[in-house]
């Protein structure tokens, strides 16, 4: 454990695709959490662990809270979003410039309901057209009920980060880590492997495949030299796997370089990654399909 004065477990909550992965890998300096212009990207919960001084943070990354419900996926997110914020100190929701959308509400109906400090965090400041358009919506922001901070932030902006983590640091609550200072995520290495690898299909088949495949590693040996990884990715149907492999397996040859080059960067060793592609049959709406391929109702 590491030996601080001030230890905050905080949720970083919201609606699909405003940003939520990218800022916390912005705050830990290391990207640990999957990302891509899709929404609903993240899938499962993940800790994120900055400790800095005698403080420490424990952030947890949730998948985007949204009103559809057409399948056991996406009530499995919503759920996994909806735990993430049970017995936390703060609740971070971040929202996309000044839209304030119904999913935002929906999600701000939630959050209020916690007894945890909320801070509004406007994010993506930089990609605002119009500046003046942001002082009306954060005097907006600041007339809803329960709201104890809001902060304009971009996540590439290093001043913004750390006026956030300052922020986060005062509003936690003293007491003694949770992790170890060295350690920056609960995940285990074969978990980060495996969303490497779908955050690649994601990027480059988002159109064609933007829900259907997901990653289960087969097996994951490490040794002084490099290490060797195996990958099954699932679709549900031939026709998404002919796509994923592409003319030749030249879409499925590309998808593994730029995998295992971020595998190589995360895990500072050589990779040697072998991947193959599997139909399983409706898996995204099938709960026992669910938990076979890792999705579980205890995830943090």
């Amino acid at each position: 454990m590491s030996s601080v004065s001030k230890s905050g477990l905080i949720a970083i909550v919201g609606r699909p695709n405003v940003g939520k992965s990218t800022l916390l890998n912005h705050i830990l300096g290391q990207k640990i959490s999957i990302t891509s212009r899709k929404p609903q990207t993240t899938r499962h919960t993940l800790l994120g662990i900055h400790t800095e001084g005698d403080a420490q943070l424990v952030f947890i990354d949730t998948p985007g809270i949204h009103s559809e419900h057409k399948k056991a996926l996406n009530e499995y997110m919503n759920n996994a979003a909806a735990r993430a914020m049970i017995d936390t100190d703060i609740i971070c929701m971040v929202v996309d410039r000044t839209h304030w959308t119904p999913d935002d509400e929906r999600v701000y109906q939630q959050v209020k309901r916690h007894r945890a400090k909320l801070v509004l965090l406007v994010n993506k400041i930089d990609l605002l057209k119009d500046k003046a358009q942001l002082l009306p919506h954060l005097e907006k922001l600041a007339s809803k009920e329960g709201v104890d901070d809001i902060i304009p932030i971009s996540a590439f902006t290093p001043a913004d980060i750390k006026h956030l983590i300052e922020t986060l640091v005062a509003a936690s609550p003293e007491g003694e880590g949770l992790f170890p200072e060295e350690q920056i995520t609960n995940r285990s290495s074969r978990f980060l492997a495996s969303e490497i690898v779908r955050e690649k299909i994601t990027r480059q088949l988002g159109d064609e495949l933007p829900y259907s495949a997901t990653v289960a590693i087969d097996s994951f040996e490490v040794s002084e030299r490099f290490t060797e990884i195996h990958a099954t990715i699932f679709v549900e149907r031939q026709g998404q796997k002919r796509i994923l492999i592409g003319d030749g397996g030249s879409r499925l040859k590309s998808i593994g370089t730029e995998a295992r080059i971020d595998m190589e960067r995360l895990f500072d060793n050589k990779v040697v990654l072998k991947l193959w592609v599997k139909v399983k049959s409706n898996w995204s709406d099938d709960l026992q399909a669910l938990r076979s391929l890792g999705f579980s109702d205890s995830d943090t």
